[in-house]
């Protein structure tokens, strides 16, 4: 009896608590939503508002005096932001810094680095013990220990792991000689790889590092430089994903958006994703067309005229991807890769609770690509095993020996990720999403015309600046839903918008990890990939803004927006033809 009376007690005071911990929190509101805010989630309780030492069942605590209240935010789950910086243009100097550094010095790694730095100073207010802890317990750490970032780098050694094992089973060198007889020239090779980066829409991680594998020995071959190549692959990753329904990219924009239609909102949207069709359109156009120009042109030149496909360094030059040119068939290079696709699919849908009851769409809706693709490759590796065994492609011990060595080939794709990562959670601690909000609201409305095209220039910078299109589109989606009625045609042009503007920055942004792929996926140096890529994503996204000032004129006066999509096909073509012309007058 005695001991049902004391949880009794104690179940009435927690309840107390929870009540008292409620009004306190509801009362205040949330503070991160107000204009200017330096509040942050309260970092000792995780925004709860209550001891997480005691947890409300020790009235003697130490830490809370037996209130159960915690005692950093007072209840409330936010505190304000230690540093003098946050929520100020300040915020995104770092990633400025970075890229700048990068496309001046040509050298990733220290240019990254101290824009991280820079961070960790204006975080701790240029204090050198709160940098040095910022920079590597808040943000190296936090970068390698965040879940989502270790199970992509797992599926990156995974991949690796599974590229080396084709390449010595001799599966890459009989699907060269192969496409050898069949691919008989450099348009040929080019549209190739723009095929299969189109047919690989599942994940554009996956996208990257697949079709760079299976394409660089066809490329080689006839002499597309490496830099070209990349460019192909970021082109078909991002954008690509971007308007397929079924990838990780429309369950990420699913997951963002309110009121349970996102998916709905994606589908509708993708007519109007103009930067993400226009490049598809540029793309084919450059191939066909065999027009190049800006830095692109050299590399070009030179992997045709003096069979160099770097045009200066090699970071991948110490692989050893030498194999016997006559041993194995293309199907061990066709079987692995259809059975990692499959097994990558099977692994996303799991993740989205596919087996649990829910649909394949609100399945992939509702996945995690982080685990889904760890999942499927690790199983796609186990049968790439089995298989080759069966095979006798190789011996148990040089299957072994592959391990090392495909880590090794992920090693720079892994250093430049960190980084980025680390640079991001810089820019994340001093509000820079939160700048960026308050400049939307306060800049967008009244122009409702021009919004569209603002709310894509906005989508640009943001995603350039911090390398992350998904965290554009959790900023910008939920403005945007705020400023617009559903039915209101230039809601759709605006959230499409938001995802063509950050697939556009990615794509732009040598900190992105979607171009830090396509670089190691062609197997280029990362800092040749930027600037070559730069003036065909720029021009592309000039052509794609002045489509949506285009739509969002049509869409106020009652026309159909979709008319800017034509347009913009005719100007890119033309634009193409400006650029033929002019090369030829060159030569």
């Amino acid at each position: 009896m005695r001991k049902r009376k004391t949880w009794l007690a104690r179940a009435a005071l927690l309840l107390l608590l929870l009540f008292a911990l409620t009004t306190t929190v509801f009362a205040a509101g949330d503070p991160t939503e107000e204009q200017g805010t330096k509040m942050i989630e309260c970092t000792e309780c995780g925004g709860v508002g209550g001891c997480t030492v005691c947890l409300g069942t020790d009235p003697a605590c130490e830490n809370c005096g037996g209130t159960y209240i915690c005692p950093a935010c007072e209840g409330t789950g936010y505190i304000r932001s230690s540093s003098n910086f946050f929520n100020t243009p300040w915020a995104l100097l770092p990633p400025v810094i970075a890229i700048a550094l990068a496309l001046i010095t040509k050298e990733v790694y220290s240019s990254l680095f101290i824009g991280i730095l820079v961070g960790g100073l204006l975080y701790s207010n240029f204090s050198f013990e709160g940098t040095i802890n910022h920079v590597f317990s808040g943000g190296v750490v936090a970068s390698l220990s965040d879940g989502y970032n270790v199970g992509i780098l797992v599926f990156l050694v995974i991949l690796g792991i599974m590229v080396c094992l084709m390449n010595k089973a001799g599966g890459s060198a009989a699907f060269g000689r192969w496409a050898k007889t069949h691919i008989k020239s450099r348009v040929g090779a080019q549209l190739a790889s723009i095929v299969l980066g189109i047919l690989i829409f599942i994940d554009d991680y996956f996208n990257c590092l697949t079709v760079g594998s299976v394409m660089r020995p066809i490329t080689d071959k006839h002499n597309v430089s490496r830099a070209k190549l990349a460019y192909l692959i970021d082109a078909t990753a991002a954008p690509i994903c971007i308007i397929a329904p079924i990838s990780s990219w429309a369950a990420a924009v699913a997951g963002f958006a309110e009121d349970g239609q996102g998916l709905n909102l994606f589908i509708r949207a993708i007519p109007y994703n103009f930067y993400a069709l226009l490049t598809i359109v540029m793309m084919i156009g450059l191939v066909v067309m065999k027009v190049d120009f800006g830095p692109m042109a050299k590399h070009e030149q030179n992997a045709i005229y003096k069979n160099d496909l770097f045009s200066g360094s090699n970071p991948y030059a110490m692989l050893d991807e030498e194999t016997d040119e006559n041993k194995g068939r293309v199907i061990d290079l066709v079987v692995p890769i259809v059975i990692l696709v499959f097994c990558c699919i099977i692994g996303m849908i799991y993740s989205g609770g596919f087996f649990s009851g829910a649909g394949f769409v609100e399945a992939f809706s509702n996945s995690d690509a982080s685990i889904g693709l760890m999942l499927g490759s690790a199983f796609g590796l186990v049968f790439a095993f089995i298989y080759y065994l069966i095979r006798r492609s190789m011996s148990f011990k040089e299957m072994m020996a592959c391990i090392p060595e495909g880590f090794k080939a992920m090693v720079p794709a892994i250093l430049i990720l960190t980084f980025a990562w680390t640079l991001k959670g810089m820019t994340d601690s001093l509000g820079a999403k939160f700048f960026v909000r308050d400049f939307v609201r306060t800049s967008a409305t009244g122009i409702q015309m021009l919004l569209p095209v603002i709310v894509f220039v906005i989508g640009c910078l943001l995603a350039f600046a911090t390398g992350t299109s998904w965290g554009t589109f959790g900023i910008l989606i939920p403005i945007v839903q705020n400023v617009f009625s559903m039915d209101n045609p230039l809601a759709i042009i605006c959230i499409s918008a938001c995802m063509a503007g950050a697939v556009c920055g990615d794509h732009c942004s040598p900190i992105s990890d979607t171009t830090i792929m396509a670089s190691a996926g062609a197997q280029c140096d990362h800092v040749s990939h930027v600037s070559t890529q730069l003036p065909y994503a720029i021009s592309c996204a000039v052509i794609a803004g002045i489509c949506y000032v285009v739509a969002g004129l049509l869409a106020s006066v009652g026309a159909p927006g979709i008319i800017a999509l034509p347009v913009g096909i005719v100007m890119m073509l033309g634009f193409l033809f400006f650029m033929k012309s002019r090369q030829a007058k060159a030569a």
